[in-house]
């Protein structure tokens, strides 16, 4: 059985992607460049074993995904908090198994000194009515 201090964090870091947001993207019409970080708190099984299959585990590209290509096309995030919370609820549509989400972004386009200007957003699973 599983100790309730066992844990599993998946994570996928530095991913750079164009967004639609902020001032930036109001003022020039263009998506800025985003720096996204995931870490993902998975259910953890018992064991894993040598011949655990695959499937006991999250794929790292749904991961990805959710920050790449799951993110609708020309829609404007006023807030880059809009963007790590669709992150979020796209990661706990795509797996029960996914238990909370960090996602970390830091905003590219207004660093002047390789200063992290950005925000990190945590959610748990929603539990309850409507969940």
């Amino acid at each position: 059985m599983t100790s309730r201090t066992d844990s599993l964090t998946l994570e996928v870091n530095d991913l750079v992607v164009d967004v639609l947001t902020g001032i930036y993207s109001e003022e020039t019409g263009k998506p800025q460049p985003l720096r996204i970080s995931m870490a993902v708190r998975y259910a953890v099984a018992d064991r894993y074993d040598p011949e655990t299959p695959l499937d006991a585990s999250k794929n790292y590209m749904d991961l990805k995904f959710a920050a790449t290509g799951g993110l609708p096309e020309g829609v404007h995030f006023k807030l880059i908090e809009a963007v790590a919370d669709h992150i979020c609820e796209t990661l706990f549509v795509q797996d029960a198994r996914v238990e909370a989400v960090t996602v970390k972004i830091v905003k590219l386009a207004i660093a002047e000194a390789d200063e992290q200007i950005g925000i990190t957003l945590h959610r748990e699973r929603p539990t309850g009515p409507g969940a």
